[in-house]
Parts: structure tokens; C-alpha cells; sequence
């Protein structure tokens, strides 16, 4: 099955998927008079000088360490996720916290490289911070897990699907989002039902590339297939002439991407211009509005599946609470996916401290029995299930699509 030439959305329109789009534009760069790479510098500045120096747990704060990709190809990742957290705490610190405790975020650079989130793990650790939270990235959280696994600090809500952070179960490690096996799976279960067998992935060559390619080989497995060809490109990199070259001779009808938005957005240049005519797929990590913006009017009909729901839609509970924070907090945070999903993990892991201070004192145990004791309930119109043996909060998953003029499809 071939595409080049047809309509995106008749694509899409084959499985009964009509989806609806962001028409309000209230939320968006230009709102606040910038552009977005202007903004996105601006941000970038601004997080990463507004590192606060380093100060011991307090009994009036509760300090969470993030590291993150602040700089560098990854950056709009760890700035987004951030902002959006930083939203809802502000605004919770602003109610008084909990149990009069602020929480705080403290902020470390890692630049999306393992080594460097190593170090920046120790020093939160050797500060004695209460949790780590919202780090970006699968080989960056794969460096933090044994340090915090020896000094037995609670990991909270990484922005990574890799089974690798959820398989053997660690009971410091709780997740927010689905994993890479759930957005594969139903990437290449809508492939497939539309005809689609000739699929290719191009990936990271680290352990986020791989935990997608395990994923999208496993799915592709199950229906007796394989990829037709695989290529990589190096993590913070955007030399993707190796990976064109050899993907375009394979002439796979789709190509499903594991990488960030860089990257991604490099390929789908090259390969358009190489005469690839077939459909982009990425899973969420990649960063849906940083990819929107990368590639402009280039990104009409690429797709990306998203973990948690639409940022674009109030229809949904959560999605009008986070809006309404936003516009609460002077439109100061654009509304994504990567700010709506640093938000959620925000308003989930507050809710594991309401239920550790209903305990007692609040402690890293307490919070770890806080959380697994939200068993499985719905919050704000998102469900969510914690459990003794389970640290995997949700399975959802759903797609969405570029528009190539800044909006994003569901």
C-alpha cells in the first residue's frame, strides 16, 4: 500500500477516525508576543539560571530533584514537562501546600546525557532531597536507578515507557504514563488495519531506540511480520543521511520513529526530499510540539501517539483544570503535551503526599504507601491504579497528527 499522493486524512478516514482539532489559539507563543524559538530560548534561559543553590530537606518544604534536558536538541522536553509541573505546585503551594509543607522543585541540567544526569542524581541525593521527579529521558533515568536504588529515594513519574525502568518491579519507581510496548502496540495495530505491512523504524541509538524498536518488533510479531529495515541516528544528533539512505531503499510504506524531535523532524525533511511518499509515526517522547514546530507546514499528516489526554480539549476534566491553571497563572505556560503530562504527574504525585500525610508524618516511606494506597480511582477524569505490586499507573494511549500549521489532530 502506497501513499504518496493521496490525502492524509482520507488515510485516516479509513478507520473511522475523524478527529477534531484546536481551534483556540488563546494558548499559544504568540499569545504572549514571541515567537516559539524565540520563547523557547527565553525559557530555556530562564530555567536553567533560576537553578537554586543547594539546600537540605526542611520541615517546612518538601524538595523534589528533576534532572532534565534544560539545553541542547532535547531541551523543549525538560523545559515543557517542568513548566507544567512547576504550574500546578505553584498554584498548590499557593493553597498551602500540604500540610503547610511547600513543595519545591529543584532543577539540574543533564543536556539528555546519562553521565551528566549520574552526577546530577548524586548531588540531589547527597542533598537529601525528598524524591526525584520528572526526569527526562530512558538512558538518563537508566543512569539515575541504581544510585537511587542504593540510596532508596523515590523516582517518580519519568518521561520514559521503557520496560527497562518497569521490569523487575522496583517499589521506589512509580510511572505515570503508559509504556512504549502500549504506544507501539497500537501504532502498528492502526498500521496494520489500514493495509500498512511494510513498515520501517528509525531510531535512537541508545536505550530509548531500542525499547521502541522492542516494542514495534513485538507488536509487528504478533501478526507474523518484522520491520523491512531499521536505521539509527546517535542520541542529540540530527545526522540522519545514513539512516535516509538506507531506509528510502527499502521503500517501506511507514516509518515509525523513536526519537526526539530533532531528529525526527530531520528525517522527515531528508526522506520527503529522498521521494519517500509514505506516513511518519512517532511515539510520545519525541515531544509533539517542539516536532510541530521543527517542521512547520512539513509536519502535515505525521503522527504521534500521545500518553496522556489532549491539552487541546476541555472536554476533558483534567483538560479544563490545566487550562484554567494556565489562564490562573497568566498564560505564562503554553498548553501541550509535554507541559499537560509534567501537570499530571504533578497533580498524581500530590495526591500520593495527601494520602502519606493523612498517615502521619510525611516520609519516603510514607509517600511510597501514600501512592500505592490510591489504588485505582480516577482523578480529574484521568484513571490511574497504584497498587503494593503495581507502579504503572495508566495504560492510555491515543493518537494525534500534525496539521503543518501548529495544531495538533486527536
Amino acid at each position: 500500500m502506497r501513499h504518496a499522493g493521496k490525502d492524509a486524512w482520507a488515510v485516516y478516514r479509513g478507520l473511522g477516525w475523524e478527529p477534531m482539532f484546536y481551534k483556540n489559539r488563546d494558548f499559544t507563543m504568540n499569545h504572549i508576543g514571541l515567537g516559539r524559538r524565540q520563547f523557547s530560548v527565553a525559557l530555556g534561559a530562564a530555567v536553567v539560571g533560576a537553578l537554586p543553590t543547594a539546600r537540605a530537606q526542611s520541615e517546612s518544604r518538601i524538595v523534589l530533584g528533576q534532572s532534565a534536558a534544560f539545553s541542547g536538541p532535547a531541551a523543549q522536553l525538560g523545559i515543557q514537562f517542568h513548566q507544567g509541573a512547576k504550574l500546578f505546585f505553584d498554584q498548590l503551594n499557593a493553597q498551602g501546600g500540604i500540610g503547610r509543607r511547600m513543595v519545591e522543585i529543584r532543577t539540574l541540567d543533564d543536556g539528555y546525557e546519562p553521565d551528566r544526569c549520574a552526577e546530577n542524581t548524586r548531588k540531589f541525593i547527597d542533598e537529601d532531597v525528598f524524591a526525584l521527579f520528572g526526569y527526562i529521558g530512558t538512558p538518563t533515568s537508566l543512569a539515575a536507578l541504581p544510585l537511587l536504588t542504593q540510596a532508596k529515594v523515590p523516582f517518580f513519574a519519568p518521561f520514559t515507557g521503557a520496560e527497562a525502568l518497569r521490569q523487575p518491579f522496583n517499589r521506589l519507581v512509580f510511572h505515570v504514563r503508559a509504556s512504549y510496548f502500549d504506544e507501539t502496540a497500537l501504532i502498528v495495530r492502526q498500521l496494520t488495519n489500514l493495509g500498512v505491512k511494510k513498515i520501517a523504524v528509525f531510531h535512537q541509538n541508545d536505550a530509548y531506540g531500542k525499547a521502541g524498536l522492542d516494542g514495534v518488533a513485538r507488536a509487528l510479531a504478533e501478526q507474523k511480520l518484522s520491520p523491512v529495515a531499521t536505521a539509527t541516528v546517535e542520541r542529540n544528533s540530527v545526522d540522519v543521511k545514513a539512516a535516509v539512505d538506507k531506509l528510502v531503499a527499502a521503500r517501506p510504506d511507514a516509518v515509525v520513529q523513536i526519537s526526539a524531535y530533532a531528529a525526527a523532524a530531520a528525517f522527515v525533511r531528508a526522506a520527503r526530499k529522498a521521494g519517500f511518499g509514505g506516513t511518519f509515526y512517532n511515539v510520545s517522547f519525541v515531544g509533539t510540539q517542539a516536532l510541530a514546530d521543527e517542521l512547520g507546514k512539513d509536519g502535515a499528516g505525521v503522527v504521534v501517539s500521545q500518553v496522556v489526554p489532549s491539552p487541546y480539549q476541555p472536554s476533558r476534566p483534567i483538560t479544563r483544570e490545566f487550562l484554567e491553571a494556565i489562564k490562573k497563572g497568566g498564560d505564562k505556560v503554553q498548553a501541550n503535551y509535554s507541559s499537560m503530562e509534567g501537570y499530571l504527574a504533578a497533580r498524581v504525585f500530590a495526591e500520593g503526599l495527601r494520602q502519606a500525610q493523612a498517615g502521619g508524618k510525611v516520609s519516603r516511606d510514607g509517600l511510597i504507601a501514600g501512592l500505592e494506597s490510591i489504588g485505582t480511582q480516577v482523578i480529574s477524569g484521568f484513571p490511574v491504579s497504584f497498587s503494593a505490586t503495581s507502579h504503572a499507573a495508566s495504560k492510555f494511549v491515543e493518537m494525534s497528527m500534525l496539521t503543518g500549521d501548529g495544531r495538533v489532530r486527536t
